[in-house]
């Protein structure tokens, strides 16, 4: 059963407990969307309407699509923010590890696209945004399946651009520099390790080191872009994208 108003657009935001999601799913919501929060542990306190899933099986993906359109009787946008990491030289990378981060940040977005077609179709102005990474744009060493996946769903989004603009269909990828997220958090000991420097001295030698502007980006600059997207004005920015990078990819 529908619990929307007609006239509110209704989204989707994967990986919305934390971080970057969580930031999206909170200002979307303030701007009056009916937001499905999407994530494998959804905090019920949170942003939107929390919704368990799990995003590396395709019927998750499904389903999530499904219970959007049904609590709110339609989808406008996707938001595939959802992410994970691992930090190991090539040699090295566990073979499933690798198979999990793509599932999660290149099958999922793929899926959700798929399966919210017709009712983005149907919104007739239907928007995806991919939360990408400036390392959908550039690599560093050691994180070799995040790296080829982000760079992975910038083409797609140029893909999603291509085949939806007879529909209304529009898409872009934010790529943004070095997030201050647990996810970026939590990777600080492994990226220790591969570098063989003190956990300490990561953030400035490792994480801000391709940052021109060295400090980290905050989760909510990041929805700041979003929300911006999904204005008129930000229409005009499909199959791109749309980097907020501190100087990274100028270099």
């Amino acid at each position: 059963m529908s619990t929307a108003t007609p006239q509110r657009k209704a989204a989707i935001v994967t990986g919305a407990a934390s971080g970057i999601g969580r930031a999206v799913a909170d200002r979307l919501t303030s701007d009056g969307m009916d937001v499905l929060a999407v994530d494998l542990r959804p905090d019920p306190d949170g942003p939107g309407i929390p919704y368990e899933a799990d995003l590396t099986k395709a019927e998750a993906n499904e389903a999530a699509v499904n219970e959007a359109i049904n609590r709110f009787g339609r989808l406008d946008v996707i938001v595939a923010n959802a992410g994970i990491q691992h930090v190991a030289p090539i040699e090295d990378f566990p073979v499933d590890k690798w198979n999990t981060v793509v599932s999660v940040l290149l099958t999922s977005p793929f899926l959700l696209a798929k399966y919210s077609w017709p009712a983005l179709r149907a919104s007739g102005a239907g928007r995806f945004i991919a939360i990408a990474s400036a390392h959908g744009l550039v690599a560093s060493p050691f994180k070799a399946a995040y790296i080829s996946a982000k760079h992975g769903v910038i083409g797609l989004v140029k893909t999603i651009a291509l085949e939806g603009a007879d529909d209304g269909i529009t898409a872009a990828a934010v790529c943004p520099g070095y997030v201050r997220t647990p996810l970026v958090e939590k990777q600080i000991a492994d990226q220790a390790k591969a570098h063989n420097l003190p956990e300490e001295e990561v953030i400035e030698q490792v994480i801000l080191a391709p940052h021109a502007v060295k400090r980290l980006i905050e989760a909510s600059e990041v929805a700041d872009v979003v929300a911006f997207l999904l204005t008129p004005a930000g229409r005009t920015f499909t199959g791109v994208p749309v980097t907020l990078d501190h100087g990274w990819t100028a270099r």
